[in-house]
This record gives C-alpha cells, structure tokens and sequence, in this order.
C-alpha cells in the first residue's frame, strides 16, 4: 500500500539516479560541457529559475559551465514527462551575481525552494533540492578542518579533499527530529519560535545529538522545549531540508498520562509560547495563527493528524 504521508512531502521526491560511477570520471567537468545534451540548473543565492508558464525549472546548455563558480554532477534525469530525455546528465551551477543578472536580470524569475517546491515535479523537486544541499555543504567546508588550509571539490562536487593532509571530506547532515504531539482529546500541540512573529506556530522540533538515538531526540526535545512528557514516538518519515543541511525526521507521539495534567512549559528562549489546538482552533477563522508552509514536513504531520488539507494560511 502505498505511503500516504510520504508522498505527501515535497522535498522528499526525486527522479534522478545519482550515477556515483560517473563521479570518478577524470575531468568530468570538461567532459560534460564537451556533451551537448548535458543540461545545467543554474543557482544563484540559493534560487533556481523558474519557467512560470509550465511551472518547472529551466536548464540551459552546457555552455554555461563556464561562468559558474561552484559544480555539483547531480547525476541522470529518470523524468519520462521532462522536457529532457531519459538519462540526460544534469549539472547545479553556481552562478555570482554578474552571471546571474547577465543571465535573467528579472528578479522574479529567480525562486526560492521553499516557495515553489509544492508547485514543481518530482524531478524538479529533487533536483533542486539535491543542488541546494550540496551547495550549502560547500560554503561550509572550505578549509580543513584539521590544518586550515583551502580544500579543493573533487568527484563532480561530491567530496572535498585537503592537499596538505590528503584527507577526504564528505558532505554531512544534520539529522533532526519534528514531532506532532496529541494529548488524550486528540489535540495537537504547536509551539511559537523566539525568532517568529507571535502568531506562527508549528511542530517542536530539534538537532538529534551525539549518541542519540532519533526516539530518545523526540522525547528530550519535547520536554526541554514544552515541558511536556511523551510516549512512544512513531516513525512516520523523512525529508531533506537544505537550510542549510537538516533531514527532518518526523514523528507522532501521545503525551504521557501519568504527567498530562502538568503545565505546559516553554524554555522561554527558542520557544515563546506552546498551546494546544483542536481542529475545530484551526477551522476557525478568527484564529489569526499561521501554520508552516506547503514545502515544510511540519505541515504534511499536521494534515496527517488533521484528516486532509488545512483551509488555514501558511508564512
């Protein structure tokens, strides 16, 4: 049967083979830009372009390979609905701002992740998720971490290597855990971040630490962020979130019995304020709280506990 709640994530889909073998290609760069069918997805300040008309992103030829300042081998489009054939290679580009503005000086055209990602394809989706999470690995792992010194991208983009120590150094992630929290009357419980404006809410959630299992995460951060005890955390699914380089895991729990008559505490410094809400809260349009976006897990857990879409605008 197929999983509901996982196809429900939109940064979670993908119709791209990742191709590891090519990575090893010696100059694979030149070889790519030498194939006329290779397509490029250009990024500027974490934006892709965007064709509005069909609602997908634009690749460009080759060619533009030249002007980029970062290259990640995303690896073979499996798309059959794609403007590009099956097995067409694709390459993230990262553009500075000359080439961008040389290249679509219309602002509009440019477009974040977050915004579009519901909107796009499976292949669209996960390329331009792929390329952002990689990208961002890269503005983080410049130097060595053992000596300092500049590390230099090799295997298409996919590892960085020190030329002083002759080490390695792989793209990491952040795994953390997000959890949609349901008392005994079948609330959920929301909680709104010190950085928000005071009517967004969303799922609690954190960075799972070292020797820490994603189950023991939930209930930690659940009681150092609320105050509130749970039981029993289920698995529900994952998704990459490349801001800059988290996998959300997602969760739903039950509040301990023994401990649900206990206030609810917010640490006061990440976490303002929690409450619960019913669905008949978040029918009500004199609710003025605002829920996460489309793109987020937190929505797709909020749904799963609400029943299906939510008539309540998202920041």
């Amino acid at each position: 049967m197929p999983n509901t709640f996982l196809s429900s994530l939109p940064l979670s889909r993908f119709e791209i083979d990742r191709d590891h073998l090519t990575r090893d290609i010696p100059d694979l760069f030149d070889v790519l830009a030498a194939d006329e069918s290779t397509r490029v997805l250009p990024i500027f300040n974490q934006q892709a372009l965007l064709d509005p008309e069909h609602s997908r992103l634009v690749f460009l030829g080759a060619s533009v390979l030249g002007d980029a300042e970062q290259l990640v081998y995303l690896g073979r489009s499996l798309a059959e609905t794609s403007l590009e054939p099956v097995g067409t290679r694709l390459v993230a580009a990262e553009l500075s701002e000359e080439a961008a503005k040389a290249l679509e000086p219309d602002e509009s055209r440019w477009v974040n992740l977050r915004l579009v990602a519901a909107d796009l394809d499976d292949r669209d989706a996960g390329a331009f998720t792929e390329a952002l999470g990689i990208l961002n690995w890269h503005h983080s792992h410049t130097h060595c971490p053992r000596c300092g010194a500049q590390t230099v991208p090799e295997k298409g983009g996919w590892v960085r290597r020190c030329p002083v120590q002759q080490i390695e150094i792989f793209p990491r992630t952040d795994p953390a855990v997000i959890v949609g929290i349901v008392d005994a009357d079948d609330r959920i419980l929301l909680g709104s971040n010190a950085l928000w404006a005071n009517n967004r809410y969303s799922l609690l959630a954190g960075f799972v630490e070292p020797g820490e299992s994603l189950e023991a995460a939930t209930v930690r951060e659940v009681f150092e962020e609320s105050g509130v005890r749970i039981l029993e955390p289920e698995y529900l699914g994952s998704q990459p979130w490349p801001f800059p380089a988290s996998l959300m895991c997602g969760f739903l729990a039950r509040v301990d019995p023994v401990t649900a008559a206990d206030p609810l505490l917010p640490d006061g410094e990440e976490i303002l304020d929690v409450r619960w809400f019913s669905r008949a809260d978040l029918e009500d349009p004199a609710q003025t709280v605002l829920l996460p976006g489309s793109s987020s897990i937190a929505r797709a857990i909020i749904e799963h506990w609400y029943g299906g879409p939510l008539p309540r605008p998202t920041w």
